[in-house]
């Protein structure tokens, strides 16, 4: 099985050069644990090229039910069909912001190949203990992770507390309350984020993502 080191992407692996040994010691930490996602998934957020990123949306850390957790920010296995409830106060704002139909389901694998960067704060989390990893280093992480793109040209969706912690280095960016039901009724839902964040990506002379979810 693949290291974490090595699931990334050769063009994140040399951007994150210096925080190989961090990563490394994460791994150390989770040896022989059971946690979410399952091990191969826990990067995949960095599968992709860095240089096709040019929409980073954060959220906070996985799902805690291992049946949902698959490695992205906020997306779930296609065969899922409880959708967590952030995941459909997205959808709820996605079809009112697009005009789309709802998703048939909750994976949004389509986005990442869109240059839509899925990241949570933190990348594992124990069974049913949401926040459970916050202290072994995944915070320091991707912090590293964020900073690398705040030197490009990327537009951030920062959706919550956590996510608005690394506000001030994305000059290009939007901010609302976390999807949770606890606060979408507070400036999530008519946020409008996905075509706000097309005019954006205009205003830098870069693609239009395609939001559109079969």
């Amino acid at each position: 099985m693949k290291r974490f080191k090595d699931q990334l992407h050769p063009s994140w692996r040399q951007a994150l050069s210096g925080d190989i040994a961090l990563l490394d010691e994460i791994e150390s930490k989770l040896g022989g644990k059971e946690f979410a996602p399952k091990f191969e998934d826990v990067m995949k957020a960095f599968e992709f090229s860095l240089d096709e990123v040019k929409i980073l949306i954060i959220g906070q850390d996985p799902y805690p039910n291992p049946e949902f957790a698959m490695g992205l920010a906020f997306s779930v296995k296609p065969d899922v069909k409880k959708l967590p409830a952030s995941l459909k106060n997205i959808f709820l704002e996605y079809s009112q912001d697009t005009g789309f139909d709802e998703p048939a389901n909750g994976d949004l694998t389509y986005w990442s190949k869109q240059g839509v960067m899925l990241l949570n704060r933190i990348l594992t989390v124990n069974p049913g203990q949401s926040n459970s990893h916050a202290d072994i280093g995944w915070r320091e992480f991707t912090f590293s992770v964020a900073k690398v793109l705040s030197k490009r040209k990327v537009v951030a969706i920062l959706w919550g507390s956590q996510a608005q912690e690394l506000k001030e280095l994305f000059p290009l960016r939007l901010t609302s309350v976390h999807p949770s039901p606890l606060s979408a009724y507070r400036g999530f839902f008519g946020s409008k984020p996905f075509t706000q964040a097309n005019l954006l990506l205009d205003q830098i002379g870069l693609s239009e993502v395609d939001w559109q979810l079969q």
